[in-house]
């Protein structure tokens, strides 16, 4: 496969991605806020989340196949633009008056629906443009968009909501999805040489994504220790909030301060990953970013109610090294399969980290509210330190596909 000007080609699709990704993060923020401010109810939250999320999870496990068949250039456009209409149709609700709950859900689900294709398509069509030499650093690359528009989104959210409407803010996604659609048409993607063999049914085709997926060991074991991970440290997304206002006493500032601080960190660590991608092996900068993440979560349990500015220090230190996990996971698995198949394993990925956040969280919540919001930090830091020390000693003198001609240092 040939990979000329693969450079220009990422520049092109990351310069539209930044406007997608950073104009569904404002809405995404936005809707919630709104609902938050004018119901005050904690049910349509819930439900409002669950529709945003749910499609995603479920969806995952199966679209996989289809996304194998089709043209994965074809695919990020389209459901780009589902969501883009989506948003459109939403904005007028808004800008005409209010739409009833029922319309919002069905908007939430459908963008979410949506981006269930969008995500696994955009991570199959990688390999296609990059060298597998490097695509350790475009996921660094990657990474860098999503934590900027991750840090930015919430608050350009919320300034562009407060000057004008919620509307105006739903127009503007609609806006940044034709930009990224506009210059993904101006990128070719070759696509993968099909085998002739064709398996009959839906069902062969499915099942042949789980054998894929489990036919590389160690893509299994550390999607294992994803899924570890995902249950013990997701939940922390909801008690960081409570970390600043319960233990250390602060405000509603102070709780925006450390969602800031632990975004620059991941910026700044996605950047050191785009820099030093070829240091070391896929799996050194996945062990040492649980190891990071353990140990700082692990002493932000520790730390007194008057030791505010540590927990700030701490949580960027965790932001940094998040990429560090999330990028290399993400090259491994685009080294470790087969062009044609890799859009059902990367979906059947992304719902096994989807569908174990939920049950972190119902499992956080009766720990915090009869031991604290400090144990979960504390405990979770302690397994998330382990799995790191695990995945460190599992993979030190083994190099898997597509990292054989990595260097260990």
């Amino acid at each position: 496969m040939k990979y000329d000007n693969w450079q220009r080609k990422f520049a092109l699709i990351f310069s539209g991605q930044i406007f997608s990704i950073l104009t569904s993060s404002m809405v995404q923020f936005a809707i919630i806020w709104h609902l938050t401010e004018k119901t005050g109810s904690a049910t349509v939250l819930m439900i409002a989340g669950l529709v945003g999320f749910m499609p995603q999870a479920l969806l995952g496990p199966f679209i996989g196949v289809w996304l194998d068949r089709w043209n994965r250039k074809l695919t990020m456009i389209v459901s780009d633009s589902m969501i883009a209409v989506s948003s459109l149709v939403l904005g007028l609700y808004y800008i005409w008056g209010e739409p009833s709950l029922w319309v919002v859900y069905v908007v939430l689900f459908i963008r979410s629906a949506a981006s269930s294709f969008h995500g696994p398509s955009f991570q199959a069509a990688i390999p296609l443009i990059a060298p597998e030499d490097q695509l350790t650093r475009v996921a660094g690359w990657h990474q860098l968009v999503f934590s900027a528009s991750s840090v930015l989104g919430p608050a350009l959210g919320i300034a562009v909501y407060s000057a004008s409407s919620l509307g105006t803010l739903l127009l503007l996604d609609v806006v940044g999805a034709l930009i990224a659609n506009a210059l993904l048409l101006m990128v070719r993607i070759d696509q993968p040489r099909l085998e002739i063999r064709e398996t009959p049914s839906f069902r062969q085709e499915f099942v042949l994504g789980w054998r894929t997926l489990i036919s590389n060991k160690a893509i299994v074991t550390i999607t294992i220790a994803m899924a570890v991970f995902s249950v013990v440290f997701m939940p922390l997304a909801m008690l960081f909030p409570l970390m600043t206002l319960a233990h250390f006493g602060r405000g509603g500032y102070s709780a925006s301060l450390i969602e800031a601080v632990f975004g620059i960190g991941m910026i700044l660590g996605s950047m050191m990953l785009s820099v030093l991608a070829s240091k070391w092996k896929d799996s050194t900068y996945i062990s040492l970013s649980l190891g990071i993440i353990g140990i700082t979560c692990m002493l932000s349990g520790m730390l007194g109610s008057s030791a505010f500015w540590g927990f700030a220090v701490l949580s960027f230190l965790m932001g940094a090294a998040a990429p560090l996990f999330n990028g290399p996971y993400m090259a491994m698995i685009q080294k470790a399969y087969e062009l044609e198949t890799l859009g059902r394993v990367l979906s059947l990925i992304t719902s096994i980290a989807l569908l174990c956040s939920p049950i972190g969280m119902a499992l956080a919540g009766p720990v915090v509210e009869r031991f604290g919001v400090q144990t979960w930090f504390f405990w979770s830091g302690i397994i998330v330190a382990v799995v790191g020390g695990v995945m460190f000693i599992r993979f030190y003198r083994e190099p898997q596909r597509g990292e054989e001609n990595q260097v260990l240092e």
